[in-house]
């Protein structure tokens, strides 16, 4: 998925996990994702641009039924409830990750729009 941004906008995109951590649960055929922010301050950025909307598109390969997203500034989360997702969960689904275990690692590689002095700052995956 491409993210556009007006030509005047100096944003570049970097990958969710530069910005925050996740958790997964699931219950049936419902995933539970939350996104916690790695520093508050970066939680407005978070809140902006991971919307239900961007969520649904972003998970649009496994045709969720529904998403939903609960704000938890106070401690610069939110948590999604995607509904769906899980091909009818464990007892049904024929894939590997029938629980849904790994969908937070696939949202942490959402591209997020931020400045450039901030990507500067942000911390990464340091490859070999």
């Amino acid at each position: 998925m491409t993210t556009h941004a007006p030509r005047h906008d100096r944003r570049i995109a970097v990958p969710l996990y530069r910005l925050a951590h996740g958790r997964t649960g699931d219950k049936g055929n419902i995933s539970n994702i939350s996104v916690i922010a790695w520093e508050d301050a970066w939680f407005p950025v978070l809140e902006e641009q991971i919307t239900e909307e961007a969520v649904a598109r972003w998970f649009s390969h496994r045709t969720p039924e529904r998403v939903t997203r609960y704000l938890l500034p106070s401690i610069s989360a939110m948590n999604f409830v995607i509904e769906g997702i899980l091909d009818g969960g464990v007892n049904d689904a024929l894939n590997l990750d029938s629980h849904g275990k790994a969908l937070s690692f696939y949202l942490l590689d959402f591209p997020v729009l931020v400045d450039p002095e901030l990507a500067a700052v942000l911390p990464d995956v340091q490859h070999p």
